[in-house]
């Protein structure tokens, strides 16, 4: 058996009842952290917490060589942990597959992911939101700015009233201990998402998630331009580029997220 657990999105805490059981009654316990991390929590605190071992893969040791977990999926009870929600990645869903294929048989323990927290923290109608996308840092796709599919799909969006989640790039592509970074500034923030947005979209309204499950996450709305100037702590971040607004999408903005009355739409506006 292989099953796919959800961490959640904080801390060792974040993980459901249902994947604690799992995890307690597993073989063998595998990770991946490349894809996301738990801000709160690293691999020494997950172990101590659940009383578990955890053999952390990279990017090549679950795409390339996945064997091993296929291995112990076969021969026991395996778990593969990752962050957030675990089938949110296509990596995962190839894994899954991968097992099926095989004959293993699979199953999946979801946990809180960054797309439900945005809507819940800003208050944005979860069936509101259009196609989400990922902003990655210039140079890292061939030229110095927003790569043009970002833009058409923020563009698509706006045009059918939808909002659009932009995920912000981890420059990192592994991590075998989550409290060894030796890297500057692996998580892009919102403040610099937001400043490469604004050559696009100066004026536009945006929305800040930081630290989305955690007891004191930061929601805050304003222009494009505006939060470009502002800091908002340690990450994880994401932005929001909302479409149409419902009145109760405007309340909660304003209420919520600290959006300027002078930048939302009136009633007259909708």
């Amino acid at each position: 058996m292989l099953t796919f657990i959800g961490l959640g999105l904080y801390d060792e805490g974040s993980i459901t009842r249902e994947g604690e059981a799992a995890l307690q009654a597993a073989d063998r316990v595998f990770a991946e952290f490349y894809t996301s991390r738990l801000l709160g929590a690293d691999v020494d605190d997950l172990e101590a917490h659940h009383g578990i071992e955890i053999e952390v893969r990279d990017r090549a040791g679950v795409e390339q060589d996945p064997e091993p977990i296929l291995q112990a999926a076969e021969n026991g009870d395996a778990v593969f942990l990752t962050a957030g929600d675990t089938m949110i990645s296509t990596t995962h869903a190839d894994l899954r597959v991968r097992a099926a294929d095989r004959g293993i048989d699979t199953r999946v323990i979801h946990g809180v992911t960054a797309e439900t927290a945005a809507s819940g923290l800003t208050g944005l109608q979860n069936y509101r939101f259009g196609k989400a996308v990922t902003l990655p840092f210039p140079g890292l796709h061939g030229s110095g700015d927003v790569p043009p599919s970002v833009i058409e799909a923020i563009d698509a969006n706006r045009e059918r009233g939808l909002h659009t989640l932009v995920y912000l790039d981890i420059k990192v592509d592994s991590h075998r201990e989550l409290s060894a970074l030796d890297t500057d500034d692996p998580y892009m923030t919102a403040d610099h998402a937001a400043g490469l947005l604004a050559n696009d979209w100066e004026d536009e309204l945006a929305v800040v998630v930081a630290r989305a499950g955690s007891p004191e996450p930061v929601v805050a709305a304003d222009r494009l331009s505006a939060l470009a100037k502002q800091s908002f702590g340690d990450p994880l971040h994401l932005l929001v580029i909302p479409g149409e607004l419902h009145h109760v999408e405007v309340d909660a903005l304003e209420s919520l997220a600290g959006a300027p009355e002078s930048i939302l739409p009136t009633e007259s506006d909708r």
